[in-house]
């Protein structure tokens, strides 16, 4: 008689059974890991439809909360002094992988053992992996970067919608500019003859941290705005809205949801695609695949969305080669 094995009968009865039984009964533990999100947040029903995604993925693997896996949450409100700080809390409770959201090369400084499933800007030049085929080391994940010319596709989408653009304010947080934002928009601004206007944020970051911001720009002389891939501009995406309405400058935002709390326009990569990679990658790790031998995904579907109101509202009139390009049109 042929044996199938513990993990062949398990498979035959599903997947959570499957996850359960190839880890001989024990639960694993995934520790989530966001500077910027709250810890109510990160959970299965989620008013975040990434987070979502993520868990009905964990889900579909086998991995579901409460059962075949404990999930411990570490946010903006889990008070710790810096982002450093907040991963050292995750690293001592010694999960089994940690998903960690926008950190950027700290992580390295975080641990160098246990797997980390990053999602991140470009992991190679953040010296997070050796390659995105086979990163080395103990973090992989998802990259939200497609290259220096994303950067100068914002820059052209919101010329066609502003042709009159002529000094941008670019608003990111001060180490994303430093390591990978800043280069590739000083060289489009600079082919496009367009002023160039950083306002950079600090660590930890707040509403009122944009809300300066953004207050400053039409007295530096921007008039235009772009704000840069980091999940604190899509925490406070609302109170960002609220401060440029009152400046009535045109802005491109890196979010969907940020058209549809009000802003002119966004040009995004999916995150919802890139959280359902991270589950894959988790998955792999919890059955016992090296971290450094997962290659990262690099996001590769993006989306254009447009505010019909709030462009009328700023006397901006979409041109047809935006409109016939836009995935998402808000009347």
């Amino acid at each position: 008689m042929r044996r199938r094995g513990l993990l062949g009968a398990a498979m035959a009865i599903g997947p959570a059974a499957a996850a359960f039984a190839q880890t001989g009964g024990k639960r694993r533990r995934l520790a989530i890991v966001s500077a910027a999100e709250s810890v109510a947040s990160m959970v299965e029903k989620s008013d975040n439809r990434y987070y979502r995604a993520l868990f009905a993925e964990l889900r579909r693997l086998g991995h579901i909360e409460g059962s075949t896996l404990t999930v411990e949450r570490y946010g903006r409100d889990s008070g710790a002094a810096s982002p450093l700080a907040l991963l050292q809390q995750a690293v001592r409770a010694e999960p089994d992988v940690i998903y960690a959201i926008a950190f950027g090369s700290i992580l390295k400084q975080a641990t160098t053992t246990i797997p980390i499933v990053a999602l991140v800007a470009d992991p190679v030049a953040l010296g997070l992996a050796e390659s995105l085929a086979r990163p080395g080391g103990n973090i992989t994940g998802v990259s939200v970067d497609a290259g220096s010319s994303i950067h100068g596709k914002r820059l052209q989408l919101l010329r066609e919608a502003v042709p009159a653009l002529s000094s941008l304010a670019y608003v990111t947080l001060r180490p994303v500019w430093q390591a990978v934002q800043g280069p590739p928009m000083i060289a489009a601004t600079e082919a496009a003859g367009i002023r160039l206007i950083p306002k950079l944020l600090d660590l930890p970051v707040s509403e009122k941290s944009f809300q300066d911001a953004i207050g400053e720009m039409p007295r530096d002389g921007a008039n235009a705005a772009i704000f840069g891939d980091n999940p604190a501009s899509l925490a406070y995406r609302s109170a960002i809205v609220a401060a440029v309405a009152e400046t009535r400058l045109p802005a491109m935002y890196t979010f969907p949801e940020t058209v549809e709390a009000g802003g002119l326009m966004a040009y995004s990569f999916d995150l919802k695609e890139l959280n359902l990679y991270a589950a894959r990658s988790i998955d792999a790790i919890l059955r016992g695949t090296p971290p450094g031998t997962i290659p990262f995904y690099q996001a590769a579907t993006f989306i254009l969305s447009v505010n019909l109101n709030t462009a009328a509202t700023q006397g901006i009139a979409f041109p047809p080669s935006i409109l016939g390009r836009a995935d998402e049109v808000i009347e």
